[in-house]
């Protein structure tokens, strides 16, 4: 569900104000812009390596995923 939130200033600062289903349930989030989008990105923690892999073993993909897959070998280049 989409919400629209309001937006206050107090000094130098922006204050976003959540509406109650959408409040962290933490003291502190960490907050980043996204370099093509430009959008405003909160979230409880930052992503990992480690819960990345977590949750890839979490899922049981198959030994044989994506094994039809026809990848093409790439040509060997010439750096100098």
């Amino acid at each position: 569900m989409r919400h629209t939130v309001k937006l206050l200033t107090k000094g130098s600062e922006q204050v976003v104000v959540f509406p109650a289903d959408c409040r962290f349930d933490c003291d502190e989030v960490y907050v980043r812009r996204d370099p093509k989008t430009g959008d405003v990105i909160l979230s409880r923690r930052p992503g990992n390596w480690d819960s990345f892999f977590e949750l890839v073993d979490s899922l049981n993909i198959p030994d044989d995923f994506m094994s039809d897959h026809d990848q093409k070998e790439k040509p060997e280049k010439k750096l100098f």
